[in-house]
């Protein structure tokens, strides 16, 4: 389980943000995070819709340990983020639409490497890599440096670190982002095939299609804002006949008055 309360990331504002957030020249710090709180549930895929700049990326960075709040608690696993960062990380794995992998290593060596980071024993890490690899389509190019793989076959390598210690809670950036379409559909099977372990999974995105294909629970955020916070059910009902693109930029064209 994810639990965040009253979540806020304020950064020193820059000519950039002041320009993405429409902020006030005079004033020295934009919230990216703004006050925000919800709980993604075992089983479940809670999904986190919002445009470019949105903090959905910060969101999940906080909640992976990568950022450090500034205000807030965030539960992971029922571990404190801010208190217990280590045991948050044994039980957690954060997957980004950005791939950043050490070329020179094959895509088995890279795996391997994590698998060693979380101390996994020879016996569980074969099994568990031979799941993976089955699963992403990994074993043809397991022998080949990362650095004459395609972004598909990198981000399906990624899956794989990611995911070899078969982790508790799963959080997945954008993971889709730039990739085609028979790979995008890898990692929508896999993160379906999490929510049917149990697992505790969230989801950013900004693409509408994925929305409707996967969630359970749909958190809109907005300049560092949740606009809604439910099921997507309820959402979808909500609706009233417009298509979920429309709902979803009327929500924030209202958010933005």
């Amino acid at each position: 389980m994810i639990v965040t309360q009253d979540l806020w990331k304020t950064f020193a504002a820059d000519r950039e943000h002041k320009k993405e957030r429409r902020t006030d020249r005079k004033e020295t710090a934009v919230n990216a995070v703004a006050g925000i709180g919800f709980t993604c549930r075992p089983g479940r895929i809670f999904t986190l819709l919002g445009p470019n700049g949105a903090g959905k990326t910060t969101t999940l960075r906080m909640i992976a340990t990568l950022m450090k709040p500034t205000r807030g608690t965030i539960s992971v696993a029922s571990f404190d983020v801010g208190k217990q960062p280590q045991e948050v990380r044994r039980n957690i794995g954060f997957l980004t639409g950005t791939t950043k992998l050490h070329e020179r290593l094959t895509a088995a060596e890279t795996v391997k490497y994590y698998a060693d980071l979380h101390g996994m024993d020879r016996e569980r890490f074969a099994k568990r890599k031979d799941e993976l690899f089955t699963l992403l389509g990994i074993h043809e190019f397991a022998d080949r440096r990362i650095g004459k793989l395609s972004t598909g076959m990198r981000q399906k390598v990624s899956i794989a670190r990611t995911m070899i210690h078969d982790p508790a809670v799963v959080v997945f950036d954008e993971p889709t982002v730039g990739l085609d379409v028979i790979t995008a559909r890898h990692i929508i099977d896999l993160i379906r095939s999490c929510k049917s372990a149990g697992k505790t999974v969230i989801f950013s995105t900004h693409i509408m299609g994925e929305v409707s294909l996967l969630s359970d629970d749909l958190a809109i955020i907005h300049n560092g804002k949740l606009c809604y916070n439910g099921t997507y059910d309820d959402f979808h009902a909500s609706m009233k006949g417009r298509s979920l693109e429309e709902a979803f930029i009327q929500l924030v064209e209202e958010a933005d008055r």
